[in-house]
C-alpha cells in the first residue's frame, strides 16, 4: 500500500500543482491513501474528497496549522512549529471562522513584509514595490498568501536568481510574525471538529521544527513529553527529509505513548516527491 498524508496544492496553499493535477499524479503513482494538508486552509477539502472518490483513492481530511509554541524553559521565547490536523469535519464553523481570520492576517503580514523589503531596497538603490507590485503578487496566489509568493515575485523581477536567495537575502531579515495560534487552541479547534492533531516533521533540519530548539532527538522528545502530550494525538514519523535514525526514534516514541503515527512527503511539487517516503501499511489501519 502506498501512503502520503502530507501534500500541498497550488489551489489552496503554496504547492506547484492545482489540486486536480495533484490527484492525477497520485493516481499515476499508485497512491492508495492520501491527504492534502494545505497551510492554514481547508477550502480544498470538499473538492479533494470528490477527486479521491473519482480516482478510487482512500482520503483523509487534512490541514497543516502553524503554531506559535511558547517554550516554557525560556520565558518570552516563542518557536514556530507545524501541526497536522486529520479526519476533522471540514464543515465545522468554528474551524472555518478561525482559518478565515488567519487568512486575513496573512495578507496584512504580506504588506508589512513588503514595507520592510522597501527599506532594504532603498539601501541598495532598488526601485520600491508599490500597490501594483502587491496586486501582481496577490494575483499569483491561488491558496493562502505566504512568503513563497513574494519570493517568486522577487525572482520574476530579476532581483534574485532563485527562491533560496530571496529568503537568504531578504525574507528571513524582513519577516513578520505569523498569526499567533497557540498549541492549545489548535488542538481544541481540530478536536472539536472531530479530528486529531499530530506534530509535523519534528526533526526537519530545513523547516519549522524542534531543531530550532535542539537537534538532539532525546531532548526533542522530552520537550514533547513535558509540554505537548496533552494537546496532540500523533507524530509525523515518516517525512521526505527524515533520516533513518529520526524515523526509528519517533516510531519508538509514538509506540511508547500510544500516539497516532503518520507520514508523508510534504510535497509542494518542487520537486515532485509525491508518494516517495516508504510508509508501512499499518499507518493506514489507524485511520480505518
Amino acid at each position: 500500500m502506498k501512503i502520503d498524508l502530507h501534500i500541498h496544492t497550488k489551489t489552496c496553499s503554496d504547492g506547484n500543482l492545482h489540486i486536480e493535477k495533484v490527484f492525477r499524479e497520485a493516481k499515476k503513482r499508485n497512491i492508495d491513501l492520501m491527504s492534502t494538508t494545505d497551510h492554514d486552509s481547508i477550502d480544498c477539502q470538499e473538492r479533494a474528497i470528490a477527486l479521491a472518490r473519482e480516482y478510487g483513492i482512500i482520503y483523509v481530511t487534512g490541514v497543516e496549522l502553524n503554531v506559535t509554541f511558547q517554550y516554557p524553559p525560556e520565558p518570552g521565547r516563542s518557536v514556530s512549529l507545524d501541526f497536522l490536523g486529520y479526519r476533522y469535519d471540514y464543515d465545522n464553523q468554528e474551524l472555518k471562522d478561525k482559518l478565515k481570520l488567519i487568512k486575513e492576517h496573512r495578507e496584512i503580514r504580506a504588506r508589512q513584509i513588503l514595507e520592510k523589503l522597501n527599506i532594504e531596497f532603498d539601501k541598495e538603490h532598488i526601485s520600491r514595490f508599490d500597490e501594483e507590485d502587491m496586486k501582481k503578487i496577490q494575483d499569483s496566489v491561488d491558496g493562502v498568501f505566504g512568503r513563497p509568493h513574494i519570493a517568486n515575485y522577487l525572482v520574476e523581477k530579476g532581483i534574485v536568481k532563485n527562491k533560496q536567495e530571496a529568503f537568504d537575502r531578504y525574507l528571513v531579515k524582513c519577516d513578520v510574525p505569523k498569526f499567533p495560534l497557540s498549541l492549545a487552541e489548535a488542538s481544541r479547534l481540530v478536536r472539536n471538529a472531530g479530528g486529531m492533531l499530530a506534530l509535523a516533521h519534528p526533526n526537519d533540519p530545513n523547516g519549522t521544527s524542534l531543531v530550532s530548539i535542539t537537534a538532539d532527538l532525546d531532548e526533542q522528545t522530552k520537550i514533547i513529553e513535558e509540554y505537548m502530550l496533552e494537546y496532540i494525538d500523533g507524530i509525523e514519523c515518516w517525512h521526505s527529509r527524515n533520516d533513518a535514525k529520526t524515523t526509528a526514534h519517533y516510531i519508538e516514541f509514538a509506540r511508547k505513548h500510544r500516539l497516532l503515527m503518520t507520514g508523508g512527503s510534504d510535497c509542494h511539487q518542487k520537486p515532485l516527491l509525491l508518494g516517495t517516503p516508504d510508509i508501512p501499511d499499518y499507518v493506514a489501519e489507524q485511520f480505518r
